[in-house]
Order: C-alpha cells, then sequence, then structure tokens
C-alpha cells in the first residue's frame, strides 16, 4: 500500500510551484497543497501504519502457534487485537485508497487539482496525531483498549485511559475521512474537463463518489456512538449501561449501522482500481460499464439496509433475523454482476500477465471466495452456530486482505511507472505476488476449519484440538507478513531509476492520466484536456 513514491526523484522539476520557488526540504510536504504530494503522503503513511497493524499481527499469531499462553498476558494479547484492527482499517487501508484518489482523481477527470487543496492538507495532516494516539495508548496507564475494534460496552466503559485515547482517535480518523470525502465529491462533480459526463466518467472516480457519500453518512454515526460511550465513562449518562436503564445492545445496532457502510468504503475503491487493471491487461474496454456503475450505486445504498447481520444472536426478533438474512444476500447480486463483469472482460482478450494483472486476478478469486463465506454467514441459522468463531476471522480476512491490499498493490505496480517515471522490477514484483497469494491462503483458509470445528475468536488460548491448524496458520502470517517487506525494495528500486517508463507504459491502457508525462509533473492540466468520448473508460 505504499504506493506513495510518487515523484519524491523529480520533487525539483518545477520546484514548489510553477514559478520555481516555494518551500523546500520538510516545510515543502508539511505546507503543500498539491494533490500528487498529498496523495503520495497518504500512501507512505498508509505503509508505514500497514507495517505496524502487521506487527501486531504477528504477535497475536506467535501467541496462537501453539496452546497454552507463550509470550504476552491475555490482556496484552486483548490489546493487540484491538489495535491491529483499528490500524489497519482506519491507518492503512482507507488512507491508501485516499492516497490513490488524491493522485489519481485529477489526472483522470482532467483537472489541475483537488477542489479545496488546502483541506486536502489539513485532512492529511490530521491522520498522525491520531495514529499517535492509537500506538501511544500501548503505554497508557491500564494499556491500550482491549475491547475488540468493535468497542462494545459494557467493556469499554470499564476499561483505562487507553480507551479514551482510542476514542478520540476515532473522533479525529472521522474528521479526515469527512474532509476528504466532501473534498473528492466537489471535485468530481465540478472539475470535470469538458465532454466527460458522469456516465463516461473512469470507474475509479465513481467508485470513489460513492465511497465518499457513503464516509458522510457513516462516519458522524460511528463518532455519535463513541461520543455517548465517552459520556457513560466519565459524565454519569447511560446510554449502553442498563443498571441506569441503558442497553449495551444500543450500541451493538449503531456500531454495525456505521461498521457494514464500512466494509464497503474499503472495498468500492478496491472494485474501482481492479475495473482499470483487468481491461488494460486484456486490451478490451470494461464488458458493461453501465452496469457496474449501477452496481457501485446500489451496494452503496444497500450497504445500508444490512447492519444486524452482525447481530443474530443478540436476541433480535425472527422477523427481523429473515429481514437482515435476505438483505444481505440481496448485496451479492450487485457484487456478483461486478464480478460477471470482470471475468467477461478477460474473455477472448489478448491478456497478459505482468504483476498489476497477477494481483488483479489473485483479488478476484480470493475476494470471490471471501464473498461466498459470508452469504454462509448470512443464512441466520447457520451464523446462530458461526458466530464469533474462526470462521468470521477467515472470511472478513478474505474480503480486507486479499480484497482491499491485493488490489491496492494492483494499483500501485499499475500507477508507479506514472509516479516514478520509472518501471519496477518486474521479476521482483511476480516474486512479491506468488509469495503473498501462497502464503495468504496458508494462513487464512485453514481458519475455516478451525471456526467450522467450533475455535471462538478474540482468545489467546485454545484447546488441544485446534493446534495443527494453528501452526500452519500461524507460519503463514509469518511467511506473508515478511513477504511484505519485498515492496519496499522494489518501491525504492523504482524511485532510483531503472528502465524510463513512456507515458503510456501499458499498452491496454486508457484514460486521460496516460495523456501525461511519466513521472507526472508536479502541475498538470492547467487548462482542462480534450476529451473524446469514444475513447472513455477503455
Amino acid at each position: 500500500m505504499m504506493q506513495a513514491t510518487e515523484h519524491a526523484a523529480h520533487a525539483g522539476d518545477l520546484g514548489h510551484g510553477s514559478h520555481g520557488h516555494g518551500p523546500t526540504g520538510i516545510m515543502r510536504w508539511i505546507t503543500t497543497t498539491n494533490h500528487k504530494d498529498i496523495g503520495t503522503m497518504y500512501l507512505w503513511f498508509s505503509f508505514a501504519m500497514f507495517l505496524v497493524g502487521g506487527a501486531m499481527s504477528l504477535i497475536i499469531r506467535a501467541e496462537l502457534l501453539s496452546p497454552g499462553l507463550q509470550f504476552v498476558s491475555p490482556e496484552y494479547y486483548n490489546q493487540m487485537l484491538t489495535l491491529h484492527a483499528l490500524i489497519m482499517v482506519f491507518g492503512a487501508i482507507m488512507p491508501a485508497f485516499v492516497g490513490f484518489a488524491n493522485w489519481m482523481i485529477p489526472l483522470m477527470i482532467g483537472a489541475p487539482d483537488m477542489a479545496f487543496a488546502r483541506m486536502n492538507n489539513w485532512s492529511f495532516w490530521l491522520l498522525p496525531p491520531a495514529a499517535i494516539l492509537l500506538t501511544a495508548s500501548l503505554f497508557a496507564p491500564g494499556g491500550a483498549a482491549g475491547t475488540g475494534w468493535t468497542l462494545y460496552p459494557p467493556l469499554s466503559v470499564q476499561m483505562g485511559i487507553g480507551m479514551d485515547m482510542a476514542i478520540f482517535a476515532v473522533h479525529i480518523l472521522g474528521m479526515s475521512s469527512i474532509m476528504g470525502s466532501i473534498n473528492i465529491i466537489t471535485t468530481i462533480l465540478n472539475m470535470r474537463t469538458p465532454g466527460m459526463t458522469l456516465m463516461k466518467m473512469p470507474l475509479f472516480c465513481w467508485t470513489w463518489l460513492v465511497t465518499a457519500f457513503l464516509l458522510i453518512a457513516s462516519m458522524p454515526i460511528l463518532a455519535g456512538a463513541v461520543t455517548m460511550l465517552l459520556t457513560d465513562r466519565h459524565f454519569g449518562t447511560s446510554f449502553f449501561n442498563a443498571a441506569g436503564g441503558g442497553d449495551p445492545v444500543l450500541f451493538q445496532h449503531i456500531f454495525w449501522f456505521f461498521g457494514h457502510p464500512e466494509v464497503y468504503i474499503i472495498a468500492l475503491p478496491a472494485f474501482g482500481v481492479v475495473s482499470h487493471v483487468i481491461p488494460a491487461f486484456s486490451r478490451k474496454r470494461l464488458f458493461g460499464y453501465d452496469s457496474m456503475v449501477y452496481a457501485i450505486a446500489a451496494i452503496g445504498l444497500i450497504s445500508f439496509f444490512v447492519w444486524a447481520h452482525h447481530m443474530y444472536v443478540t436476541g433480535i426478533p425472527l422477523t427481523g433475523q429473515l429481514y437482515f438474512m435476505y438483505a444481505t444476500m440481496l448485496i451479492a447480486i450487485p457484487t456478483g454482476v461486478k464480478v460477471f463483469n470482470w471475468v467477461t472482460t478477460m474473455w477472448r482478450g489478448s491478456l497478459s500477465f505482468e504483476t498489476p494483472m497477477l494481483f488483479a486476478l489473485g483479488f478476484l478469486v480470493l475476494f470471490t471466495i471471501g464473498g461466498l463465506t459470508g452469504l454462509v454467514l448470512a443464512m441466520t441459522a447457520v451464523d446462530i452456530q458461526l458466530q464469533d468463531t474462526y470462521y468470521v476471522v477467515a472470511h472478513f480476512h478474505y474480503v480486507m486482505v486479499a480484497g482491499a491490499l491485493f488490489s491496492a498493490y494492483a494499483g500501485l505496480y499499475y500507477w508507479l511507472p506514472k509516479w516514478t517515471g520509472y518501471m519496477y522490477h518486474e521479476g521482483l514484483g511476480k516474486l512479491h505476488f506468488w509469495l503473498s497469494i501462497v502464503f495468504f491462503n496458508i494462513a487464512f483458509f485453514p481458519q475455516h476449519f478451525l471456526g467450522l470445528a467450533g475455535m471462538p475468536r478474540r482468545i489467546p488460548d485454545y484447546a488441544q484440538q485446534f493446534a495443527d491448524f494453528n501452526m500452519i496458520s500461524s507460519l503463514g502470517s509469518f511467511g506473508f507478513g515478511f513477504s511484505q517487506l519485498l515492496v519496499l525494495l522494489i518501491v525504492f528500486k523504482a524511485m532510483k531509476g531503472g528502465a524510463k517508463a513512456d507515458a503510456k507504459p501499458w499498452d491496454g491502457a486508457h484514460g486521460l492520466e496516460w495523456t501525461v508525462p511519466s513521472p507526472a509533473p508536479h502541475h498538470t492540466f492547467e487548462d482542462p484536456p480534450p476529451f473524446d468520448p469514444d475513447r472513455a473508460h477503455g
């Protein structure tokens, strides 16, 4: 996800502004309002957080390597679990896709920059303080929040100051997301080059348009939930305290009303990236562009009506269970449309398997597996058996890691030549893909069997009968974790030099971003570029 890289190599090309003067060194980055610089910072930040969250997951998997308590206390284990999830979701995956959005949306729609350039800078610089709050909470008295990423009361009401730090971090990250979203919506709706109608717009822009609306609609809900939690903790309210007339299940309803759209906030930009990579390496237009747009909008809409499928075991009425089961199954239809369209795009295409395409295909296969296990969990009777087992952990890692991370890598390798001006090392890229996909499946596929056998999630110790699969899973996790360090090597090599990249390094690629030189100059499209509607989206 550290697609960051950009044109650190050519930072001096055009100075900071077209006038050739402006801050240099560290101040250039702190004060920049250029969308490429800010995109780059988002990407580096996300990769740094990815490594921190990854290190935490390796502590979890080291503890689970064999039965019994090995390395850490149960309390510390729970803190690792919570921070791993919060950092990966809010610190790694979301900033990575916002980095892509910052870098690519203006280039794709022919805009000179984002609509609100100063706000863009501000929405990035909110992230580091939030990341510091989260990670520093480990050193607070009583340690970090140990509630799992869902922050459920009553446990979250009883935690120490680390919990307050997590609540404030979530608030700050939410502010950043909302400002970024307002910026993206305004840019897409108002700054497209003449002739580019909404239905001629690249799909990545469409996915981000819907995602930004989802963020604006759902983030305040999470902010409300954690604020109520804060007042329960310190100001004597009883929103979630049964003794004072509150209801802990109310928190679950509010949290998941945010939490399910959040899944699609992560997945939709991933769909956007893949919808560019697959046509480029199939050397065909994307099949069914209109249906893709409608599917994106449908996914965005339905995502708000399925939240209680996370709550089948909380005592919701049978009619409620049935409604949420059917609504959840319904969301599989637009997702299935997308998978069908990607496969049909490849059908009889002139395919080549460079690294971006490999990661896009990896995404396609593994995300589909993750989607199918999601349908299994949508069935109420099945879910009641599998709720809070490792089957759920396997499901969402297939969706999140294979869905978000693999597509982010596809985007990284696809656009890296545009950012750095140099081609990445193809052999190392392919090695990174094969190590990732093999170790990913070794790590997470056995967890389906553990869940089916009844192993609960969020436990630092387990019964002897789960030992073999846990050992396989842990070894796979370590292999997967360390193979991600290859990305750093590949990106640094591409920044340093190598084969010069053409303006359009991929012969199947289409779009305005491929009309500017590689590396992309500091300022692009001072005047709106000509747009050929017939050549739109591939």
